[in-house]
């Protein structure tokens, strides 16, 4: 059985519910999977004033955390952090950083890597956030599956690199039905690519 863990990243709450869907399409396609949550850096005080952003504190601080070692446990990995100026949120960053010492000893390499992000604006740098978490994997030794245009609803949610949700100023809640079903096909498409790798089929 593959094994995935799904890392990220998330404020308001969009990457939380990005990130559980992401569970339901690879759990469908057979993986055992971990989801964790890279632990908020920002205190809860400074964010008072966010309801989104203290929601999603709220419903996830005693979660398991994020750790080096779901990513050596894991056979894939799916990354996702938000949009910060077309790279990924500092805490995101913080726990990469913390894979040092699983890369030094080359056990970041031959894993399958994937990404996912959400941005306010349809051009707010989804695209540029997707290809710095690509490089990450690339700089590990990784085996990268970007969902391409692979399936349909590509052509629907638009983004060959990872899949991308656009919140709009209304910061909405709600995934569409295109983002919901590319969340799906990404991950059912690195669970049945990973289990050719591992099984050499």
């Amino acid at each position: 059985m593959t094994k995935v863990a799904i890392v990220y990243y998330s404020s308001t709450g969009h990457g939380t519910r990005m990130a559980e869907e992401l569970r339901k399409g690879a759990e469908e396609a057979g993986a055992e999977v971990r989801v964790r949550h890279v632990r908020e850096t920002v205190p809860p005080e400074q964010f008072a004033d966010n309801p989104a952003w203290t929601a999603n504190y709220e419903a996830t601080k005693d979660l398991p955390e994020a750790a080096p070692e779901d990513v050596d446990w894991a056979d894939a990995v799916i990354f996702g952090s938000p949009t910060r100026y077309s790279s990924v949120a500092s805490q995101f960053q913080t726990f990469i950083d913390s894979l040092g010492g699983l890369w030094g000893e080359g056990k970041l390499q031959d894993k399958t890597y994937t990404c996912f992000t959400s941005s306010m604006t349809e051009h707010g740098g989804q695209e540029a956030t997707l290809q710095v978490m690509l490089r990450f994997a690339v700089h590990f030794g990784g085996i990268l599956v970007p969902p391409g245009y692979t399936d349909p609803v590509k052509f629907e949610e638009g983004n060959p690199y990872g899949t991308s949700h656009t919140t709009g100023p209304q910061n909405s809640d709600e995934l569409d039905e295109a983002t919901v079903k590319a969340l799906h096909h990404q991950a059912h498409r690195l669970v049945q690519v990973t289990d050719k790798l591992l099984t050499g089929d």
